[in-house]
């Protein structure tokens, strides 16, 4: 085509608007993976009523269930987002270790139950920081970056634990862990993980923070070009996944009453394996809070189921990684037109 001057124009492509974070085809396929996930829990829930009618369905086992997947999920929310972000992190469990022992020091008790939380918070961050540093601003990937917390991670926990129970002694700390602080028979941890969930819910869906993190994660150059600092989002998005963990850290040391080199152990296979399975997409740029904390419960509920019935914890494993196998082929057949 000729302009005016008879030189050759150059018809510029017509931009297509780019979707909407919960609008469109995305929002009913997530609600369908939704209520899929409930179905599954539902039949987990039967299956443990037929074959442990008189252990599985008693309070004491559902309330147990849910106390152990809080910590866990609070785990889960921050590697949600990291994902969605186009992330990776390989170093939550061993964050949440060095966190657990960090707060558990016989000079840190000293500080009370603030001093001790602030500790771990403090300890997430950090880790956090250093992760975001070398991944948004560094040449490191994601993979090695979190693989290298992973293992600088737990060798300082072991390092200051000396391979060591460290006991909490400080009673504000342990009282939260007894009945007594219960809220209407609710345990304090769980109403913790409530609040996270609920909070990340907010965030990811509901505010800019949300949207950029799923824009980065879908495309990241087209983000850069549209004016969002895809490397500051990026560093936030592994800060929040440090103070997950840091917070994760402090509701472990409640549960258990103890610090432990040992503690958080696989817990980026079950964080990362309940993100896939609630739908969050392993290349970025999708996934929901509401279908990671099913996740969680999904997999909680699967190791009670175990447990019950006497499974051996090698057979855990190998069903979790079957799991996530499945997982991760259904979504790929969902991308195949």
């Amino acid at each position: 085509m000729l302009s005016p001057s008879g030189a050759e124009a150059v018809e510029e492509p017509t931009k297509e608007a780019a979707p909407q974070p919960g609008r469109g085809n995305g929002a009913p396929r997530a609600g369908l993976r939704h209520l899929s996930l409930v179905g599954v829990l539902l039949a987990l829930v039967a299956v443990g009523a037929l074959t442990k009618p008189q252990q599985f369905l008693t309070p004491d086992n559902l309330q147990l269930i849910l106390t152990q997947s809080s910590v866990i999920g609070v785990v889960t929310v921050g590697v949600t987002f990291v994902i969605i972000g186009g992330g990776i992190d390989l170093s939550v469990g061993a964050i949440v270790a060095l966190a657990s022992v960090w707060a558990t020091t016989v000079a840190t008790q000293e500080f009370g139950l603030g001093g001790m939380l602030l500790c771990a918070l403090s300890v997430g961050l950090g880790c956090g920081l250093v992760n975001g540093v070398l991944i948004a601003y560094g040449p490191m990937v994601p993979f090695i970056a979190t693989l290298a917390m992973l293992a600088s991670a737990r060798g300082l926990a072991l390092l200051i634990s000396d391979g060591k129970t460290q006991v909490v002694t400080v009673d504000s700390v342990l009282d939260l862990g007894v009945s007594d602080s219960y809220v209407l028979g609710v345990p304090p941890l769980v109403l913790v993980f409530a609040a996270v969930a609920l909070l990340g819910w907010l965030v990811l869906g509901r505010t800019t923070f949300g949207r950029r993190t799923v824009a980065v994660g879908g495309n990241a150059e087209a983000s850069r070009l549209a004016g969002i600092a895809v490397r500051r989002q990026r560093l936030l998005l592994y800060l929040l996944s440090g103070l997950c963990c840091g917070i994760a850290a402090f509701m472990l040391i409640v549960l258990t009453g103890s610090g432990q080199n040992t503690n958080g152990n696989l817990y980026e296979l079950d964080a990362i394996a309940a993100a896939i399975i609630g739908g969050t997409l392993l290349s970025g740029g999708r996934g929901t809070i509401t279908g990671s904390v099913l996740g969680v419960l999904v997999f909680t509920t699967i190791t009670n189921l175990f447990a019950l019935n006497n499974l051996q914890t090698d057979v855990q494993q190998i069903a979790k990684g079957a799991i996530i196998v499945a997982a991760v082929l259904v979504q790929k057949g969902r991308k195949t037109p």
